[in-house]
């Protein structure tokens, strides 16, 4: 699955326990009739693929939902869903390097002399 938006929000990479379980969350807001803020996960080594990304960029992201069960001491089950990424682009358009930027179309004048039998320059 994909997501696509802004990024609002790129956390800390936090680490857990003694093993060194590494952390880090996005929050992307869809750009849509209803914009929706989700939080995205990245975790081990998929949180250094946050390191090129910053506030504001719009971005697609690769999640997998992952959802466990929880039964509390008291007996009683509990369900927990998460979103995870494992994969993060860029949407913003960037020049291509090496390459000038175009102008727009209104930059230039339009042909006001322009006959078609002038022009003809295919050999058939």
């Amino acid at each position: 699955m994909e997501v696509q938006g802004r990024i609002k929000m790129i956390g800390e990479t936090k680490s857990f326990g003694s093993n060194g379980f590494r952390k880090r969350e996005v929050v992307v807001t869809t750009e849509e009739q209803y914009p929706q803020h989700l939080m995205i996960e990245f975790v081990q080594d998929k949180t250094d693929l946050l390191n090129s990304f910053s506030v504001g960029q719009q971005v697609k992201v690769s999640i997998n939902l992952r959802g466990r069960e929880w039964v509390s001491p008291q007996g009683e089950t509990k369900y927990f869903n998460t979103i995870q990424g494992w994969r993060i682009e860029t949407l913003d358009q960037q020049p291509q390097a090496g390459m000038p930027p175009v102008p727009p179309a209104d930059a230039f004048e339009p042909a006001s002399d322009f006959k078609e039998e002038d022009h003809d320059d295919l050999p058939f």
